[in-house]
């Protein structure tokens, strides 16, 4: 592949937003994730005229683009508790809010848990969220990117079918799109770990949700076993998807401007995921 890849990982912003880009060029990003505001808190302080203008600065002159943020964890917009639901909501409408001022590609969260109701109703109810989300939010150019999902206990979105069955409920469509992330479709049963298995696996993608729609893909590898629908990311070579996974993930024709952003544990210095990225554009043949 002629093209540098698009390869990142999940920055922190400690010390202020902007400070993601000083991080992601220590660590050698071309592309990375970003929390809005703290990831496990409801709402966030508003930024500052300073806060937007620092990061506008920083990425007009990094090289990292594009940008895509993760919405914080407590966002579950299928709850069954109306309480829990409104809130995320409102979490939604700011985080969005936040990205479109930051200029941040896509917002990439987790459909939700279902809490018993059912998957279908499930569906439905995330699908009703983002539309009462959307129609708060006019004129929004960060796409709403749902992620693919483990299937652990109630959670929606570890089938494509899924994902498809929310996007056909959506009534703004143009906004919504799709973040793959290669431990949870593992570990939900798409075998990745094989030639044969991740053609296939990109195939049905394409034929359910549409490769046009895939915005991101979290490039994890999976301390669980396949099949086993239990979320623990691994380092890449190191867990269940071993290296034939993702030397065809970095060298899919289809993904090459597609961000590909780790996920795994790292330590101040970065140096893991210096490593994890170094080993990923070895595989680029």
């Amino acid at each position: 592949m002629s093209s540098s890849p698009l390869l990142g990982s999940h920055m922190s912003v400690s010390g202020g937003m902007h400070k993601a880009f000083e991080r992601g060029a220590l660590a050698g990003c071309t592309t990375m994730q970003v929390f809005t505001k703290n990831n496990n808190r409801w709402t966030g302080k508003p930024y500052s005229a300073d806060d937007t203008a620092k990061f506008r600065s920083a990425a007009a002159t990094s090289s990292i683009s594009p940008v895509m943020a993760h919405a914080a964890y407590l966002i579950n917009l299928c709850a069954t508790n109306k309480g829990i639901r409104s809130r995320s909501r409102t979490a939604m409408i700011d985080e969005l809010q936040r990205c479109e001022q930051l200029s941040i590609a896509g917002l990439i969260l987790h459909p939700g848990a279902h809490g018993g109701s059912g998957e279908s109703e499930g569906i439905r109810r995330i699908a009703e969220s983002l539309n009462a989300v959307h129609e708060a939010t006019p004129g929004v150019k960060t796409l709403t990117t749902l992620e693919t999902t483990a299937g652990q206990g109630f959670a929606v979105g570890y089938r494509f079918e899924h994902l498809r069955q929310i996007i056909d409920s959506v009534e703004q469509q143009h906004r919504m799109a799709v973040c793959m992330d290669t431990c949870h479709v593992f570990v939900a049963g798409y075998d990745i770990a094989t030639e044969e298995g991740w053609s296939k696996t990109m195939q049905e993608f394409d034929d359910i949700i549409g490769l046009q729609r895939l915005a991101a893909v979290h490039v994890n590898d999976s301390m669980k076993a396949f099949g086993s629908r239990v979320d623990r990311h691994e380092h890449i070579g190191k867990g269940q998807i071993g290296l034939t996974g993702f030397r065809m993930l970095m060298n899919d024709p289809s993904l090459i401007r597609v961000p590909k952003i780790l996920e795994t544990k790292k330590s101040e210095d970065l140096h893991e995921d210096v490593e994890n990225m170094n080993l990923l554009r070895s595989l680029v043949t």
